[in-house]
């Protein structure tokens, strides 16, 4: 009697442990489903982060664009207002479907050459540009599977106008507007494309074997576009009256500086896109880290250091500039500067050392502009200067202030020196001056590249626009009294 009712109490202890147990391995489970369900919503909630994160910098960039079009007709005369428009509005409109056709195509093919081979990561080649680049592939058009590819070929094309609008303005005035949509097709869907893939992508050559640094793309999106325009300057010749018969200049202004002032402020307000664009942004498949975010060569960084040094180059650069020239385009050109100037070292730069990049940028510019200038060279809004010679000063003093610095993310990588830096910089200049001397060159035997000597001093507006800039006139400022 006693032993069958100890029998039955253990039968009851076991039957309730059993459940028991059975009701925490339900628990347990709904728990998992629970972490899987929020894991899969993190996941989702990330992703569409990473793809708003760049689709922003898209329009902010576009702002790039609305600053060169009033800078560029603000520094027209006030006969060539419209026809500056014009050039500029169509540079836009064509890089979109010339990068999207084959610009795209040249970013992943070419890192490793002219080659095509893959590179150490594997993420280039032709095979690989094949397969995610074609316009015919699935990456290149609406896809519920891919939320990246379409950001990121969207904030690329925005580069790549941005490297023709920085040639446009050093040719107004005088330019064909066919000749400049094919030297701006060459420029942004090719030339700079080519130095991208050598010197801003992971498998990139210079980077890979020189440990080449240009977070900002002082070098390869600014001095390639400067340096392109300095060879096309060279068979473009100046504008009829710039230049005298003993070779001194004569100054050419702006009609409307308040408008070209307010478009530089635009160009700077873009660049912060331009700038957010240049992260890789954590914890998707095609992040570099799970938990930070890095350069595009996969080092970490913050959105804080671009804080910092943007606007520590950005008041550094006007500084220098007004105290070397009291002249307000020169200021706000200097803001720019101070940027470029530190643009390849904007993720790791101590601030201070941003402000000092910038003073210096700001401070060369006019006296650089000058020595051109002497040189028969007329660049009618200093882009040469800003962008290619400031591009490629900040591109090697980065080497002065970064050597040892890692390149890349990863063991046994090339590190950052100055001769690395000076490498990137010669062949960032030949793949700027190069092709734009060449194609301006066969444009100018064709015919193609400079408007007729009539329609230049009547003024372009009038042999080319349908419309006037001024229909009711518009009024002279008067000259200050003393």
């Amino acid at each position: 009697m006693v032993q069958t009712s100890i029998d039955a109490g253990y039968q009851r202890r076991y039957n309730w442990d059993r459940a028991k147990v059975k009701a925490m391995e339900e628990q347990l489970a709904e728990l998992a489903a629970k972490i899987t369900e929020l894991e899969a919503k993190a996941g989702v909630t990330g992703t569409m982060f990473a793809e708003t994160y760049y689709y922003l910098t898209i329009p902010l960039m576009v702002l790039i664009h609305a600053g060169f079009l009033a800078y560029e007709m603000g520094a027209s005369r006030q006969k060539n207002v419209l026809a500056s428009g014009v050039k500029n509005i169509l540079a836009f409109a064509f890089m979109v479907p010339t990068f999207y056709f084959f610009g795209w195509w040249v970013y992943w093919g070419f890192p490793t050459g002219f080659t095509f081979s893959p590179g150490p990561y594997e993420i280039s080649g032709a095979g690989y540009a094949n397969a995610i680049a074609l316009p015919w592939v699935e990456y290149m058009g609406p896809n519920i599977a891919d939320q990246a590819s379409g950001v990121f070929w969207g904030a690329f094309t925005l580069f790549a106008a941005t490297t023709a609008s920085i040639m446009s303005g050093a040719v107004i005035e005088r330019i064909q507007v066919a000749g400049f949509v094919i030297l701006a097709v060459v420029l942004g869907s090719f030339a700079w494309v080519v130095a991208a893939a050598w010197g801003w992508h992971a498998d990139g050559w210079l980077v890979t074997k020189f440990g080449v640094h240009d977070f900002g793309a002082a070098g390869l999106v600014h001095a390639v576009a400067g340096f392109f325009a300095l060879g096309i300057l060279i068979n473009l010749g100046p504008r009829i009256g710039k230049f005298n018969a003993d070779g001194s200049a004569n100054h050419l202004g702006a009609h409307n500086l308040p408008f070209t002032l307010v478009g530089l402020m635009l160009i700077i307000v873009g660049f912060w896109g331009f700038l957010m664009a240049c992260v890789i942004i954590p914890g998707e498949a095609w992040s570099w880290y799970s938990d930070k975010p890095t350069t595009i060569y996969g080092t970490p960084m913050t959105l804080g250091a671009l804080a910092f040094n943007i606007l520590m180059g950005f008041a550094g650069g006007i500084i220098g500039a007004w105290a070397v020239t009291r002249d307000p385009f020169w200021m706000m050109s200097g803001a720019l500067a101070g940027i470029i100037g530190c643009a390849s070292g904007l993720d790791v730069y101590w601030p201070p050392l941003a402000f000092i990049m910038g003073a210096a940028s700001g401070a060369l510019l006019k006296p650089c502009a000058k020595w051109l200038e002497r040189r028969g060279i007329d660049d009618a809004v200093g882009a040469v200067t800003v962008h290619g010679t400031i591009g490629l000063f900040g591109l090697i003093m980065f080497g002065v202030w970064a050597t040892g610095l890692p390149a890349l993310q990863g063991e046994g990588v090339a590190t950052v020196t100055i001769y690395g830096q000076v490498i990137g910089a010669i062949v960032f200049f030949l793949l700027g001056f190069v092709p734009g001397y060449v194609v301006s060159w066969i444009l100018k035997q064709f015919g193609l590249l400079r408007v007729g000597e009539a329609a230049e001093i009547s003024g372009l507006d009038t042999a080319k626009v349908p419309v006037s800039a001024y229909p009711e006139g518009i009024n002279m400022s008067s000259s200050p009294t003393v």
